[in-house]
């Protein structure tokens, strides 16, 4: 049971072939057997058994079945979970229980899904790697060689917990490329929507402007059928959109004839993997021979959105982080002589070191002397950025690329340098800035057996066309499942 996807699931609990309390606890167990992978903070065994006896009760009555009823799915420490503990991977939030539920969560929980808990991921969302958290490394359930792989970052412990086998999916949350550079590097599906297409009510805040909730599964038409549950307009978020949210599942194995594919020739950047090259070019020739018209385009500023990125990200953090003081709620550092003291020593103490490399970076560009000179210049080349793709998308209806510069690395082979790991993040960061979906789809795997994706990116509420194109990838590219590695 524990390979099945979110529509094979549903299709077995609705025929009966099997209970959601045998599917919860099918995985529940794999979570245990494959604790190494350290892809969960908190486990959730007795709520998650009773949401499933709850889920059966449903189906023996045939009364109030929801859309993924029974369904075990795993929930990104980011999400608050009324009753249990969100930490966001930081010591600063170590104790920390929400008085309600975030409304991505909640849409879940009213369509039936049980939670299994809540996985394990880069602090505050801050990183490429999911080697920041304060709860340790997530290992990739795909190993290369003997050695142990990233999962990629932030979303990392999502990533790791839907490859391996952990749950069937699991949320993810999208900054600068924390849901399609992590199910790149572990041969998985993950889909940014749109911003504003799913509310970011009650997710702990990373940049406002850009931080985007979306799915992390095994499939494109899972991602589909994942993605119609949690979105929609929320009045609690004023960023949420009123756009009709379309059947989504019902783009998957659309023919992708007459599609126009645009590749943007600024993507072809220095030291990307030769094999990254080649699986990119198979991609092309898959959608060549599905009926899509291929196009050579060119988003100019492209260059620019790391650095602009790495100017607004970390401004807008600097902003949202300052509420971890101290005096409110989470960790709280003794011996404190003042309340001047008291901040220092909780913020010094609480927050790990990239999140501070980045509070001080966004707090330096706010400042007086720099605001004009990083933070406002930044602002106008997003704008370019935003202006390059409303050109192209005038012409072509989706953009493909790849999603990271190289496979996943083992640890011990990590960049040291801060800067060289942010380049993991160069090809996402785009579609943060320009507020546009985007989905990771798994092509093939390199000569070390590590997976590599390829991404799409479609205009503004047009996640349909990444499901349609997206199934075509997947269902053309002959890519090896996790099923028998573990």
């Amino acid at each position: 049971m524990h390979t099945l996807s979110i529509y094979e699931a549903r299709h077995g609990l609705l025929s009966r072939k099997f209970s959601s309390v045998e599917l919860t606890r099918c995985f529940l167990d794999r979570i245990q057997k494959f604790i190494d992978l350290n892809a969960f903070i908190t486990i959730c065994e007795e709520q998650a058994m009773e949401s499933a006896r709850k889920s059966d009760a449903k189906f023996a009555a045939n009364d109030g079945i929801g859309e993924l009823e029974g369904i075990p799915f795993a929930i990104k420490d980011l999400f608050l979970t009324k009753g249990i503990r969100t930490t966001a991977g930081s010591k600063m939030l170590y104790n920390f229980i929400p008085p309600f539920e975030s409304t991505v969560s909640q849409k879940l929980l009213d369509a039936g899904a049980v939670f299994l808990g809540k996985t394990n991921m880069d602090e505050f969302a801050m990183g490429s790697a999911n080697i920041t958290s304060h709860y340790g490394n997530v290992i990739n359930p795909w190993s290369s060689g003997g050695k142990k792989l990233v999962p990629g970052g932030s979303s990392g412990g999502s990533a790791a917990a839907v490859a391996g086998h952990l749950c069937i999916a699991a949320t993810g949350s999208d900054t600068g490329g924390s849901i399609r550079q992590p199910a790149a590097f572990s041969g998985i599906v993950g889909l940014k929507p749109t911003y504003g297409r799913c509310s970011r009510y009650g997710m702990v805040a990373f940049a406002s402007s850009l931080d985007q909730a979306g799915p992390i599964t095994k499939t494109v038409r899972d991602a589909a059928i994942f993605l119609k549950v949690i979105s929609g307009y929320d009045e609690k978020d004023s960023t949420s959109s009123h756009s009709p949210v379309p059947d989504f599942e019902s783009f998957a194995g659309k023919s992708a004839k007459g599609l126009r594919i645009g590749v943007p020739r600024e993507y072809h950047i220095e030291g990307m993997s030769p094999e990254i090259e080649s699986a990119w070019e198979k991609g092309i020739n898959i959608m060549r021979d599905a009926g899509a018209e291929i196009f050579d385009i060119s988003l100019p500023h492209s260059k620019y959105a790391l650095p602009t990125y790495y100017i607004i990200a970390p401004a807008e953090a600097s902003a949202n982080l300052a509420r971890y003081d101290g005096v409110r709620y989470g960790f709280r550092a003794e011996g404190a002589k003042s309340l001047d003291e008291m901040y220092e020593k909780t913020r010094g103490e609480g927050f790990g070191e990239e999140v501070k490399r980045r509070i001080l970076i966004g707090t330096y560009v706010l400042s007086a002397g720099y605001f004009d000179a990083y933070y406002m210049k930044a602002l106008k080349v997003q704008k370019l950025i935003k202006k390059d793709f409303d050109d192209a998308f005038a012409h072509v209806d989706l953009i493909l690329t790849p999603t990271t510069p190289t496979s996943a690395f083992a640890f011990g082979e990590e960049p040291t340098d801060p800067v060289t790991m942010y380049m993991n993040d160069v090809l996402t960061v785009t579609a943060n800035m320009a507020g546009l979906p985007g989905i990771s789809v798994p092509i093939c795997v390199d000569k070390l057996n590590r997976p590599l994706g390829l991404q799409l990116l479609a205009p503004r509420f047009r996640e349909d066309l990444l499901v349609q194109g997206g199934y075509v990838l997947e269902q053309n590219s002959n890519f090896p499942t996790l099923k028998e590695i573990i």
